[in-house]
């Protein structure tokens, strides 16, 4: 037999993301934070490690946003890196392949933490309502 329940009533049964405008400023205060720390104890004009503690940060902000603010996070992310990872500083360039793949990674890790979170809130909705 089914029984039926109102979700609307009480707690939700899938979490609210954060508003885009909030990821966003996290996004760039992070990855200022994150290149300035790789700059400090990395080495400079090496942006590996900057790619990879970037794209880390693009994935925990993905599990709270939005598919929408997947797009600004990545070239926000992408900004710093450019403009502060690689010599010369402050200067944004685009390097064709390169930039197109290190935009790509950071899309692409967004793009998984908010699609891990979707899946991981419906998967406890559906226990919830079961």
């Amino acid at each position: 037999m089914i029984e039926w329940v109102r979700i609307s009533i009480g707690a939700r049964a899938v979490p609210q993301p954060v508003a885009t405008p909030i990821v966003w400023f996290a996004a760039f205060t992070g990855a200022l934070l994150l290149v300035a720390i790789t700059n400090h104890f990395g080495e400079h004009g090496h942006p590996g490690t900057a790619l990879l503690a970037l794209s880390l940060l693009a994935a925990v902000l993905g599990l709270c946003a939005r598919f929408t603010a997947a797009p600004g996070t990545a070239v926000l992310c992408w900004l710093l890196l450019n403009g502060f990872a690689i010599p010369p500083l402050g200067q944004v360039t685009w390097a064709g392949h390169r930039d197109s793949a290190w935009l790509a990674c950071l899309f692409a890790a967004t793009a998984f933490g908010t699609g891990l979170a979707r899946i991981v809130n419906a998967r406890a909705a559906y226990r919830r309502i079961t």
